[in-house]
Parts: C-alpha cells; sequence; structure tokens
C-alpha cells in the first residue's frame, strides 16, 4: 500500500535530480569561451625583432609616442569549459564569458578557424593601408606599406594600422607627432573608405592597454558603454567613428580643445 510523502520528504527527494543535473552540467564542456586581457603592440615600433610597419616609395618621419593595438586572450575553439570556469568568469572583472560563436566561427576546424582569423587579419591590414593612403591623398601605386604583425589574427587592428601609417607619413599635419608622444591605445576595424567598425572584449582591451602604460584608449562609438563597464582609473576614452574624425579627435587632444568623449 502506497503512503503519502510528506512536504519536507517530497521536496528532498525533487531536490535529487536537480543536483544531479547541476553536478553533470558542473562538469559538461559548454558552448562558451573565457576571455582574459591580452597583449598589446606599438605598431609605431617593432614586433619580434621587426617593424610593424614598412614603407617604401614615401618619406618617412621619425615618430614619438605609440600607437598599441589591444587583443585578448580568450581559450582556443576546441578548449573544453566547464560551469566552473563560466561561474568564475561572470565573478571576476578581468575574466568575461561570451558564446563560443561570437569569438571563432562555428563549423570549422581548429586549423581551419586558424587559417580564417590569420585571413581577417590580412584582410584588415589591406584594407588600414587603403584607408591611410586615402586619407592623404596618396597613390597606392606609387607608395608601398608592409605590416607584419605575426601570432595575431582577426581585423580589430584596422584602425590601429592606418594610424601608425598616417603618423608616419604626415603626423599631426603640422610637423608634430599624431600621438603628441603620449602612449594611445585602442581597438577598431575599419574599411578601405575609412570607417571604423565595432569589436569585441572591448572592456577587457582597456585593462590590457592600461597595464602596458596607455593613458587614451580610442574605442568605436557604438561600444562606449561596454569600454566603460570596467575602466581601468587613468585611462581616457575616446569615442571614434571614422579615420579622418579620430585623427581630428587625436590633434585636438595636442592642442588642448575640444576632444569627443564617451
Amino acid at each position: 500500500m502506497l503512503t503519502r510523502l510528506s512536504r519536507r520528504t517530497a521536496l528532498a527527494l525533487s531536490a535529487v535530480p536537480v543536483a544531479a543535473l547541476l553536478a553533470v552540467a558542473g562538469l559538461a564542456p559548454l558552448p562558451f569561451t573565457v576571455a582574459q586581457p591580452g597583449g598589446t603592440s606599438d605598431v609605431l615600433g617593432e614586433h619580434d625583432g621587426k617593424p610593424v610597419i614598412t614603407i617604401e616609395g614615401a618619406p618617412t618621419r621619425e615618430t614619438d609616442g605609440e600607437l598599441r593595438m589591444t587583443t585578448i586572450l580568450a581559450t582556443g575553439p576546441d578548449a573544453d569549459v566547464d560551469f566552473g570556469d563560466v561561474v568564475d568568469g561572470w565573478f571576476r572583472t578581468d575574466r568575461a564569458v561570451m558564446p563560443r560563436d561570437a569569438v571563432y566561427p562555428s563549423g570549422g576546424s581548429v586549423k581551419e578557424i586558424e587559417e580564417h582569423n590569420v585571413a581577417e587579419m590580412r584582410k584588415s591590414q589591406n584594407s588600414a593601408v587603403e584607408a591611410a593612403l586615402n586619407y592623404l591623398d596618396k597613390d597606392p601605386d606609387d607608395v608601398k606599406v608592409d605590416l607584419e604583425l605575426a601570432g595575431i589574427g582577426g581585423p580589430s587592428a584596422g584602425l590601429l594600422f592606418s594610424l601608425g601609417i598616417v603618423d608616419k607619413l604626415d603626423g599631426n599635419g603640422a610637423g608634430g607627432d599624431l600621438t603628441g608622444g603620449r602612449s594611445i591605445a585602442g581597438t577598431g576595424t575599419i574599411d578601405a573608405d575609412g570607417k571604423v567598425g565595432p569589436v569585441g572584449g572591448v572592456s577587457l582591451k582597456t585593462q590590457a592597454a592600461k597595464r602596458d602604460g596607455a593613458t587614451v584608449f580610442l574605442v568605436p562609438k557604438a561600444e562606449c558603454s561596454d569600454a566603460r563597464a570596467e575602466l581601468p582609473k587613468g585611462l581616457r576614452l575616446i569615442p571614434v567613428t571614422t579615420l579622418e574624425q579620430t585623427v581630428e579627435a587625436l590633434r585636438a587632444l595636442d592642442k588642448g580643445g575640444d576632444v569627443p568623449s564617451c
């Protein structure tokens, strides 16, 4: 004969499968990527002993200051991220939990994803060169620009590459440095027309920038709120939309003029 379970007993028994599910979830791989602040590279300087920007066919100038492109360091596309990793990332300001598909293209092998990221970087570099030469009204048939930054993939360095080319060829347009001698970091894609596009991991990139000595961070305007989320003290945000507007903002910064802010 069946007996009626007390409410307390029923609740206790129903908690058993829930606890079991949570235990399994804690061990099972989840479709997330955990990211943290990555390295930065000064596009006006050298990387692995080689100049990041090499220009032929036009006179270049010696530059002062830094233009630091920023990166994030993420778990690989084939890495197992479990429930504990996700919870840890949610409660840390130097970590971000993102859907894996938001970081890596889906449906490919690790090798295919790496090849995709390298191709995206090369495409970004080509657009950056075209945008900079268009801005300076220089013929790409006359001026050859070579960009070298091995080991970094994706399109988010485009804006900084363009600014580096402009600084090496024209500075601030009045004989000075585009950076004003500052350490300036930033991120953002760029197309051949000079339009700046959004990227991911901005709040982590601001932390990388501050860690490596930057005092100013150039951020795609659409991502101002993300950049403010974990903004390190002493790092100034400048929202940008185009290469031309970015150059104007940096000139204003150097002259003490009106500079846009997030």
